[in-house]
């Protein structure tokens, strides 16, 4: 017989009819990668490609522009030059024939004859618009002669730059720096001068034809025409002083470039500078100078690489547009396409983990069941274990208050015994979170200094301890005992790291932690460093080192709860725990407990001996417990301290004692906490302050979570497993109390 799978049951097939189980072919996965690396590289190619040539066309015709800027101010600074040199190639016949017509002549002669030297001088220089006037100065700088005036005016140039430099024979000084002509309207000019001399060699004036700016400005406006808005022409000494200019500078004459000042200075006949912006020209320019023969003057013109900018910019938008517009619908598809194939590979991973996540999902339930059912069984075992210590502890101060001195060795074996379950019933607790702290406030540096046989004797012979802890350390509120379990659990881990010796240090500093700074808490707190030398952690097993019950020790030689009790005693203090290690190199924990703003203790409680408690007056005590043989243990000793007890076994038995008469017959109400029954002892404790005359209440827990509740009624609290000394302490409080308010009252106590 043939059989042919299918993909469903058939729905015409009668019950208990044989069909195989479905089984769907093997659907290929997509190969997403591929898909998504082609499309990215399209795309990539769609933009890079397009930028790529657009930013080549915008290059090449940046620097074609630039190289059309060069040429063009190359050129016109050489029209600009042979101009100039035109000018005073003139100005040197101009000032041969007035030193022709003159020479010979004294000063006096020459004023003798100033009319006729007057009409000579008009003639030479009255058909050149570039001429403004011609002078003739005498050695000792008077004028002796004008061209445009007659009589020449009384006027002296003898302080005057040019005639001094002239007079020296310094070349520069041939012309003058720009200066305003009074007696022309305020017209700007400079002067060419030339010297003259008598026929012994000796200076005898000077010849001087004042030039207009105005003329040189008017050319270099025409020579530029449209260029205007880019280009300066400028006419300068060789000391870089602006003869003219146009477009004349703002604010008149600025400071040169260095650049060409540089090459000014060192008398270069021509050449072409590229500036960047600078504070001296306030921008960037093509400046092209050359040298007007061999008379101390430039000419330069300066293209703005504003404008070149400017120009390309405006060229390379119009690119990009033209360019880029198609280039964008790509883009769009491109990208459309890449969203589309990510919400095909969404849909693809949802439809593939959809099992798998469910397996998650139960895994980490049953994880965190397991881990809950750990805290729990943790938590109940050392809860019984506290009652069945403090069994034993009250038994104990009976047998010693019954005078079993002949088994004190056997009594302190077993008080011994009673101390190391308190401190094994304390790490499960801390790390359960069900560890009551005794809080107080400590001076960390006094405090450290007073544990160090403690750490020493826990670090043994071979590995050395340092101490760093500064008096200005802050404050902090912590259980003293958890704080000394904490260190000792840290300091025994850095000995067996340390087998053959090495160095624990011990450092506190104030540190101010911010949520900014990666820290789970922000404020001001203490951080205390143990480092040590040892063999250090690798990755794996530091992973997991706060977790409870995780060891690496040989059996017998760890229970995996030190650093577990570390990290629960500083989250439930405040603050938190860290650690850091390298193999080879050592481990760091670091402890960062909440700054305290109470005062140190002075002093820790003083112990009463147990010789004392029989001097008390007896109280009237209701004893609420739950369990028999501490009830039992708990009543005989309150017993042998002389007080009368009554003992119920839970809240709901106790409440209804307190309200049957008034006022209540009783003076004290000791209660443990978590008991069987719709009460507890919290509620005991607050029927208790609910009376006319409220009852004090001392409670017993083994739970944090109910001690913070019991704290908030402000009652009186011990945790278990207590001591016996300290109850005495309470209720011999609680007895001075009551004689206050009997004296108060005028009646016996």
């Amino acid at each position: 017989m043939t059989r042919h799978r299918v993909d469903r049951p058939a729905e015409n097939d009668a019950p208990g009819s044989w069909h195989e189980e479905p089984s769907y072919p093997a659907v290929p996965e997509p190969d997403f990668a591929v898909r998504r690396a082609t499309l990215i590289v399209l795309l990539a190619a769609a933009i890079v490609l397009p930028f790529i040539y657009a930013a080549t066309m915008a290059y090449s015709d940046f620097r074609a522009r630039v190289a059309a800027a060069s040429d063009v101010t190359v050129r016109t600074v050489r029209i600009a030059d042979e101009h100039a040199l035109k000018v005073f190639d003139l100005n040197e016949t101009l000032n041969a024939r007035v030193d022709d017509l003159v020479h010979g002549l004294d000063d006096s002669r020459i004023r003798a004859r100033e009319a006729d030297i007057h009409d000579k001088l008009q003639e030479i220089g009255g058909g050149y618009p570039q001429v403004a006037s011609i002078s003739i100065f005498g050695a000792g700088g008077m004028l002796l002669a004008n061209s445009r005036y007659f009589p020449a005016p009384h006027a002296s140039i003898a302080d005057r730059e040019d005639f001094i430099g002239i007079r020296g024979g310094r070349i520069l000084e041939h012309v003058s720096r720009t200066m305003t002509w009074h007696a022309g309207a305020g017209e700007a000019i400079f002067n060419t001068g030339a010297a003259r001399r008598n026929a012994d060699g000796s200076f005898a004036g000077l010849v001087s034809i004042a030039l207009r700016r105005s003329y040189f400005e008017s050319f270099y406006r025409e020579l530029l025409g449209q260029e205007s808005r880019a280009m300066t022409i400028s006419l300068m000494r060789a000391d870089g002083a602006v003869l003219a200019s146009y477009p004349p500078k703002p604010g008149g004459e600025q400071a040169l470039p260095p650049a060409l000042s540089s090459a000014l200075a060192a008398n270069a006949t021509a050449g072409v500078l590229r500036i960047g912006s600078s504070p001296e020209t306030g921008r960037g320019e093509i400046l092209a100078y050359r040298r007007v023969g061999s008379y101390p003057v430039y000419v330069s013109c300066a293209y703005s690489r504003a404008v070149i900018w400017g120009d390309w910019y405006r060229r390379a938008t119009v690119l990009v547009v033209s360019m880029f517009a198609p280039s964008i619908v790509l883009w769009i598809v491109l990208a459309l396409s890449l969203k589309r194939l990510a919400a095909e590979q969404q849909a693809w991973s949802r439809w593939q983990v959809e099992a798998s996540m469910r397996r998650s999902i139960e895994t980490a339930y049953r994880q965190s069941r397991k881990m809950e059912a750990l805290g729990n069984l943790v938590g109940s075992v050392a809860h019984d274990f506290n009652n069945l210590l403090m069994i034993i502890a009250t038994n104990i101060q009976i047998a010693r208050r019954r005078g079993a001195s002949n088994f004190e060795r056997e009594l302190g074996a077993v008080e011994r015994a009673v101390k190391s379950g308190q401190s094994l019933t304390r790490q499960l607790l801390g790390v359960a979170r069900k560890q009551p702290l005794r809080n107080e406030t400590i001076d960390l540096a006094r405090w450290m200094a007073a544990s160090r046989e403690l750490l020493n004797a826990s670090l043994g012979a071979k590995a050395s301890l340092s101490l760093d802890v500064g008096p200005d350390v802050w404050p902090i509120e912590v259980d003293i005992a958890e704080l000394e379990l904490a260190l000792i659990n840290i300091a025994v881990n850095a000995r067996d790291a340390m087998p053959n010796g090495g160095r624990f240090t011990l450092r506190a500093s104030n540190v101010k932690l911010e949520r900014a700074s990666g820290f789970a808490l922000a404020g001001e707190f203490v951080q205390i460093s143990l480092e040590d030398t040892g063999a250090g952690m690798p990755p794996d097993v530091l992973a997991h080192a706060f977790e409870p019950l995780y060891t690496t020790k040989a059996k017998g030689m760890g229970t995996g709860l030190g650093l577990p009790q570390v990290y629960a005693f500083c989250e439930r203090s405040g603050g938190l725990a860290t650690i850091e290690s390298k193999v080879g190199e050592g481990t760091a924990v670091r402890l960062y407990l909440p700054r305290s703003s109470a005062a140190p203790s002075e002093a820790p409680a003083v112990e009463r001996k147990p010789e004392a408690l029989a001097m008390m007056s007896g109280l009237r005590v209701l004893l609420v417990e739950d369990n028999d043989e501490v009830a039992a243990g708990t009543e005989a000793l309150l017993r042998m301290m002389g007080h009368e007890v009554s003992c119920v076994y839970n809240a709901d038995a106790a409440i209804p004692l307190l309200f049957d008469t008034a006022p209540p017959p009783f003076d004290v109400v000791i209660s443990d906490i978590h008991m069987p029954g719709a009460k507890n002892g919290i509620d005991l404790a607050e029927a208790a302050q609910a009376l006319t005359t409220p009852l004090p209440v001392i409670l017993i827990t083994g739970y944090a979570q109910e001690l913070e509740r019991a704290r908030n009624v402000k009652v009186r609290v011990l945790s278990k497993p207590f001591d016996i000394a300290l109850l005495e302490t309470m209720l011999e409080g609680i007895q001075r109390e009551r004689e206050q308010r009997a004296q108060a009252a005028g009646k016996p106590s």
